[in-house]
């Protein structure tokens, strides 16, 4: 790694704990994110040249702690309230003052709190996602509309509001109670699997793919599992990433076509990321309980552990999918449900599943459940049924690589029909 990367991945990995002990301290979360904004910049412009200081978490907290207080003490208006904070002798960045003892035993509860905050559950899934990205990920609001395809104007409102949201509710930057916590902590894991799928499978777009999204998400899940090590569903959430990251090099050709995964090249999996997933699903699996994550990840590594030509284990997975759809049930769950019971127990089987599905409002208009609907008619010879149900998946799908895939398998069970016509 380069030295600049390995500046940038160490500001990245600061940020949020920096962040999340300003507003611990000071409570305004847009001041502090905008003055822990300018250290980062300081720390980006001095360190190539200067060093990284021995601290670099307090000396980045001297900065932004300095910058607040000049800002503070140039608003009039705030004089009163803040004569305590402007008055409290800051020394200068050059020279980092060693963290107090609160700031050492806070490094990771301040970026856990962080989290919490900006999932709480007065915040929307959108307004969540966005402000995790922002005050955790780092990213610009630019970066952020980007990724989500939305125009930045209407990216920068729904940030705003949010943290409007965050100051008229009174949020109090401290650990959630004990008995919110698992609720809180599904809020957060909630949101970084949406950051991974929205980066894994854009939902529209000319790119299937969105590695920026993936690596932020993943880089995320792993600040979680390291402040939550005990955690069989964050665990679960980081393997099923890993593993599922694994197979992205093989997953498009150079062109962007979309590879589906029995025709995958398994070469080309990350090997790494692969055997790191599957270490992460023992340990998932090891604690008390199970979850919507840790089962996610176990038939994720079945997948993984299929080996080259080998037979996947299906009624292994359809029994995991059994198992999740009496904890997690719902459309999605049911839609894999049904491939994996078609490769079990014959293709009508899983069109059986999908009945009730035509009347979930949920999966009206989705391509996956036409494209899934497909597949399983052509398993079943109905090829004319297939054929038009590949089309209207393709006509569904807002992603152009699904959109090009879909018609591509219109056009070859059309092949195949003619052939078998002649």
């Amino acid at each position: 790694m380069r030295s600049d990367q390995r500046l940038e991945s160490l500001l990245a990995e600061l940020r949020p704990s920096v962040l999340g002990a300003l507003v611990r301290r000071h409570g305004q979360f847009d001041g502090c994110e905008d003055a822990v904004q300018e250290a980062l910049v300081a720390a980006a412009t001095q360190w190539p040249t200067e060093g990284v200081p021995d601290n670099a978490r307090a000396w980045l907290l001297t900065v932004a702690g300095r910058r607040l207080t000049d800002y503070w003490r140039s608003d009039r208006a705030r004089r009163t309230r803040e004569v305590t904070v402007a008055s409290m002798a800051l020394p200068e960045a050059s020279v980092a003052p060693a963290p107090d003892d609160e700031d050492l035993v806070s490094v990771d509860d301040d970026t856990l709190m962080l989290l919490f905050m900006c999932c709480h559950p007065a915040l929307t899934p959108p307004s969540q996602v966005a402000l995790t990205l922002r005050a955790v990920g780092g990213l610009t609001t630019e970066e952020i509309a980007r990724a989500f395809m939305v125009p930045q104007a209407s990216m920068s409102r729904r940030i705003s509001r949010a943290k409007q949201q965050i100051k008229d509710a009174g949020m109090t930057f401290r650990m959630p109670p004990e008995p919110e916590r698992p609720e809180r902590t599904r809020a957060v894991l909630h949101v970084l699997y949406l950051i991974f799928n929205e980066g894994y499978t854009a939902t529209a777009g000319p790119d299937l793919l969105r590695p920026d999204l993936t690596a932020e998400a993943i880089r995320l899940t792993r600040q979680a599992h390291r402040v939550l090590p005990y955690n069989g569903e964050v665990a679960g959430l980081l393997a099923l990433m890993l593993l599922t990251e694994a197979r992205r090099p093989a997953r498009t050709l150079a062109d962007g076509t979309l590879v589906p995964m029995a025709e995958q090249d398994r070469s080309q999996w990350n090997g790494d990321l692969a055997e790191e997933g599957l270490a992460l699903v023992v340990e998932a699996l090891a604690r008390p309980g199970v979850g919507l994550y840790r089962l996610q990840a176990a038939i994720a590594a079945v997948h993984v552990e299929t080996p080259e030509g080998g037979e996947t284990d299906w009624p292994q997975i359809l029994a995991l999918y059994d198992l999740l759809e009496q904890i997690a049930p719902g459309s999605a769950v049911r839609l894999n449900r049904a491939v994996a019971m078609a490769m079990v127990k014959g293709p009508r089987e899983g069109l059986r599943l999908l009945e009730p599905l035509e009347q979930d409002r949920w999966m009206t208009g989705s391509h996956r459940l036409s494209a899934v609907r497909a597949y399983l008619l052509e398993m079943d010879g109905g090829l004319d049924r297939a054929r038009e149900a590949y089309r209207t998946a393709a006509r569904q799908a807002a992603s152009g690589p699904e959109q090009r895939f879909l018609m591509e398998q219109a056009e070859r069970v059309g092949a195949a029909l003619e052939d078998g016509a002649g």
